[in-house]
């Protein structure tokens, strides 16, 4: 029935001139050609369409063919496979390069989720044959291509692991190789350009070769594993296609170092012209980094003059967009990048000034978020390693600005504590003899002790919570008494000793009643509540430790919370006690 009508169809269109052709002839074509391949009806099919006398006919009205042919193709049933093949390539040969083009890319955008790669691969190469035959006014059409295969090979999972990669069960491997090839024409048909035509800035099929070795940056190259495999001579699929962008990139005139300075360059956006933004994408510029200084992908092609200091001044703003992210992928390649940016400058030379740069506060900030929130363990570890690092860069004026303002702006008692750690540290340094500097001892240093000899909202201050700033403060407070001897007096320990017990310790002690007689309430309470309370109600219950809800609790394990907050107080007046002892042994007549 269906192989009749298309008979029918092709005869009536014969009698017909090539431009008269009517829509009402278009839709009987494409429904009576897409009966027949559903059918089964393949061989005829292709007889029909590759005969010489339907060649115009096929010329105007074959392209219409291109979704069942390509349905069927995937499919890959051995009986029709060969004919539809056959069929598809004589369609792509004789059919208008823009109306193939319109109905390849309307398959790759249609194509469903499992047959996006296998899709992509089979209609590539018939894509870049159709784009080579517009000519010269192909840019746009590229452009648009281009997007589309990259929208499409966004929505494949990208491989987490070697073994994934190798078995690239969803195509994404064989996509990024087969696009590398596809781009290939065109990126040396502008390669060719500058050789005759040294400015290219105006260059529309540069514009989109640009965007899409950026977005490409973007995704997956950003979110893929890129390290090189040991043992291994050759690059990871993935691997290789991060260097192709880069190779792109340069055939297209695109100065690496220009790239990765446009932010701190950048002229005023003039109207008509895309957004800077949109073309150069932070992320993407942020990979190109990670490439260059991390991996060395292409390093060969970044000059040595840059200083490790500019290096790491221009690097913060891609950290910055890297450590904001919350995929792994992204974090720990943000981690690398500034470990490495790090990593070529020697310790103790970054100047105080260099906190004046805004980002040189903000991204530590970012480090700390990392340490704190980020739920993959050995993320948090390496962001600790880096935080430390970052610190151990700047000189002693440095590093005293950097625990004042870390100090003051992080929110969080356990880093709290880590940095009073760094600052008994370079304390310890400088009463040893030869390093002594006027940062950490004498007056400058008075500031910063008051800063962490005090609590931050006074006796009402929450002690759980704030536990580890405040055992901090006392191991501090401890080692400077038994440390700096009273008659030398480097760190002006002696001289403020009255305002730290007026200002901190009589405080603590204050909070420490307070809170222990709560608790202690808290437990002749619950102890009570246990013996006479009906069993129902002791099924669950909800008590807040160190700001944090507690709900669904036993009341047993209510019981045992409230006897281990009893223990830390315990433990912070232990400590307190040996340092009014200390006092006391040094001040008597």
């Amino acid at each position: 029935m269906a192989l009749d009508q298309l008979h029918d169809v092709i005869r009536r269109c014969q009698a017909i001139p090539d431009d008269g052709f009517k829509a009402e002839d278009y839709d009987q074509f494409q429904m009576a050609g897409r009966s027949c391949l559903e059918e089964g009806k393949t061989a005829e099919v292709m007889d029909i369409v590759t005969e010489e006398k339907n060649k115009e006919i096929v010329k105007s009205m074959g392209w219409n063919l291109l979704g069942p042919l390509v349905k069927i193709v995937l499919r890959k049933e051995a009986e029709s496979l060969q004919h539809c093949l056959t069929t598809l390539k004589h369609v792509l040969e004789v059919c208008s390069p823009k109306e193939l083009l319109v109905g390849l890319l309307e398959q790759i955008e249609d194509a469903d989720v499992d047959n996006i790669a296998e899709t992509i691969i089979l209609l590539l190469q018939p894509l870049q044959t159709a784009l080579l035959k517009l000519g010269k006014k192909k840019a746009s059409s590229l452009g648009m291509s281009l997007s589309t295969v990259l929208n499409q090979i966004s929505q494949l999972p990208v491989p987490y692991t070697k073994e994934q990669e190798e078995d690239d069960v969803y195509g994404l491997c064989q996509c990024c190789a087969a696009l590398i090839e596809f781009v290939k024409p065109f990126v040396d048909e502008v390669d060719r350009g500058r050789e005759s035509k040294p400015i290219v800035a105006e260059n529309e099929q540069r514009t989109e070769l640009l965007k899409f070795c950026m977005k490409s940056l973007g995704n997956p190259v950003l979110q893929s594993q890129l390290n090189k495999v040991p043992g291994s001579a050759e690059d990871s699929p993935l691997r290789h296609f991060a260097a192709e962008i880069l190779v792109i990139l340069s055939c297209i005139g695109e100065s690496l170092p220009a790239l990765l300075l446009h932010h701190l360059v950048k002229k005023k956006a003039e109207p008509g012209f895309l957004e800077e933004d949109v073309k150069y994408p932070k992320e993407s510029l942020a990979c190109l980094s990670y490439l260059l200084f991390v991996q060395h992908i292409g390093i060969e092609r970044f000059p040595t003059v840059f200083s490790p200091l500019f290096i790491l001044q221009f690097n913060m703003q891609y950290i910055e967009v890297l450590l904001k992210s919350t995929e792994e992928s992204m974090l720990s390649k943000g981690l690398e990048l500034y470990e490495k940016s790090l990593q070529r400058i020697e310790d103790n030379i970054l100047p105080m000034q260099l906190l004046e740069v805004k980002r040189f506060l903000s991204v530590p900030q970012d480090l700390v978020t990392v340490m704190t929130l980020c739920p993959i363990q050995h993320l948090r570890t390496e962001a600790l390693a880096v935080f430390q690092l970052y610190m151990d860069k700047f000189d002693t004026e440095g590093k005293h600005k950097l625990f004042g303002c870390l100090l003051k702006i992080s929110q969080h008692a356990g880093v709290q504590g880590y940095i009073i750690k760094n600052i008994k540290n370079q304390i310890d340094l400088s009463l040893k003899p030869g390093n002594s500097n006027v940062w950490f001892s004498g007056p400058q240093l008075l500031p910063l002790l008051h800063l962490v000899l005090s609590l931050p909202e006074g006796p009402e201050t929450d002690l759980l919570q704030n536990f580890d700033r405040i055992m901090g403060s006392l191991n501090l407070l401890r080692y400077l008494l038994i440390r700096d001897k009273e008659w030398e007096n480097h760190t002006g320990i002696w001289t403020e000793l009255y305002k730290i017990e007026e200002n901190f310790l009589k405080l603590l002690h204050t909070g420490l009643k307070m809170s222990k007689a709560h608790y202690e309430a808290e437990i002749k309470n619950t102890k009570e509540n246990n013996r006479t309370g009906p069993k129902e109600s002791k099924a669950v219950c909800t008590l807040t430790v160190g700001g944090e809800k507690l709900s669904n609790m036993t009341p047993e394990m209510h019981l045992q919370v409230l006897q281990s907050a009893m223990f830390t107080f315990d433990l912070i007046e232990s400590v307190l006690a040996r340092i009014e002892e200390l006092i006391e042994v040094k001040v008597k007549p």
